[in-house]
């Protein structure tokens, strides 16, 4: 819960109405609020209960059983079955594929390849001789016969007869007559246009805004003067209350949700003291005074005698097995022995091991102030 009062602003100036809203609109929000403060208190309380209590556990139950069902087989399945499947494929593939065809490129397709290039650079050499040594002679002899034997006398022919007439004809009939037309018919024409078309864009930009200011001075007197004056006498105010009330009233939501976490915590510790002093302490008095002395009382007469009892049956049914295992093994160490006969290492390993069965204590010398064993007479005695 967060009880903390936020830092406090620089201490503006407060008008009266400000003063006359904020009492109002506090004892109205701290009176919808604090049911609301402590209900969301209840809740986190009883969330929390349960994070601890059940999704926790459950979810760690549910992650374990996860891992357990998915992730211990995949892995397993992954680390036991695919990968060496895989290299297995792996090493397969490079024998029956990889090394047949690292073999096929080195001893046949190299060589192969090497013969069509040594081939292919014989009959290039070959084409390029050819081609310096007699075809091109020849093509620069042909190209000279036909340039200066054929072409250029042709050509004279063609401009002198065809070329020289067809350009004197089209400058006299076309590009003189078009001259005249353009210079004393088309462009005094094109002028006049221009001279018209400049003045109606004048005119007409003259009266677009003639009609444009007519518009904005209309406009300004019928809709932006009210609007302004709207704004100003209406709007402006309005806006203004409201944002004191807006303010007031986060500022009222604010202090009444700290008093209602007061409230809910002083109602939280009056709840859990009665609990404790209705539920818990008179359990733990009925544990401390009553189920203590019976449990020890049960515990020193019944439970200790009946452990003490089951340890010496315990002890008992030892003894009684080691002695009849013992028994037995003397049995077939006897049969053996009839059947087979003794020899001198089956004779002295019975000897042995009762020897060391009996487990007697090696009997000590007396205790002198030379043989004593204590550190300090040892350190003495170096």
């Amino acid at each position: 819960m967060d009880l903390q009062k936020p830092p406090a602003e620089p201490h503006q100036p407060e008008g009266c109405l400000v003063v006359a809203i904020r009492l109002p609109v506090r004892i109205v929000v701290l009176v919808l609020v604090v049911p609301v403060r402590m209900a969301w208190d209840a809740l986190v309380v009883t969330g929390r209960f349960l994070r601890d209590t059940l999704l926790r556990p459950l979810g760690r139950a549910l992650l374990w059983l996860g891992q357990v069902l998915f992730v211990w087989p995949l892995v397993g399945l992954w680390r036991y079955v695919l990968v060496p499947a895989g290299r297995a494929l792996v090493r397969l593939g490079k024998v029956l594929l990889v090394v047949p065809a690292v073999a096929l490129y080195r001893y046949v397709l190299t060589p192969v390849g090497h013969a069509a290039r040594w081939l292919a650079q014989g009959v290039g050499a070959g084409f390029a001789l050819l081609y310096a040594r007699v075809l091109t002679p020849a093509g620069h002899a042909v190209g000279w016969l036909v340039r200066y034997g054929v072409v250029v006398p042709v050509l004279w022919c063609v401009r002198y007869a065809v070329v020289v007439p067809a350009l004197w004809l089209v400058r006299h009939l076309v590009v003189v007559p078009a001259r005249w037309v353009y210079e004393w018919i088309l462009a005094p024409v094109g002028r006049a246009a221009a001279w018209c078309a400049l003045g109606s864009w004048r005119l007409l930009a003259l009266l677009v805004t003639g009609l444009g200011t007519a518009a904005y001075w209309t406009a300004r007197v019928l809709l932006v003067l009210p609007a302004l004056a709207l704004r100003r006498r209406v709007l402006v105010p309005v806006g203004r209350f409201l944002g004191v009330l807006a303010r007031e009233v986060g500022d009222a939501l604010g202090h009444a949700w700290r008093i209602a976490g007061h409230l809910s915590r002083a109602v939280g510790r009056f709840l859990a003291t009665l609990f404790r002093w209705v539920f818990v302490e008179p359990v733990r008095w009925v544990y401390r005074t009553v189920l203590t002395p019976v449990g020890h009382a049960v515990r020193d007469a019944v439970l200790r005698p009946a452990a003490q009892a089951a340890r010496a049956v315990g002890r008992a049914t030892r003894q009684a097995l080691a002695s009849a295992r013992e028994t037995a093994r003397q049995t077939r160490a006897d049969v053996r022995r009839m059947l087979f006969g003794e020899s001198r290492e089956r004779a002295v390993r019975p000897r042995e091991r009762e020897a060391v069965l009996r487990r007697e204590p090696t009997p000590l010398g007396t205790r002198t102030l030379e043989s004593s064993t204590t550190a300090l007479t040892n350190l003495t005695k170096d």
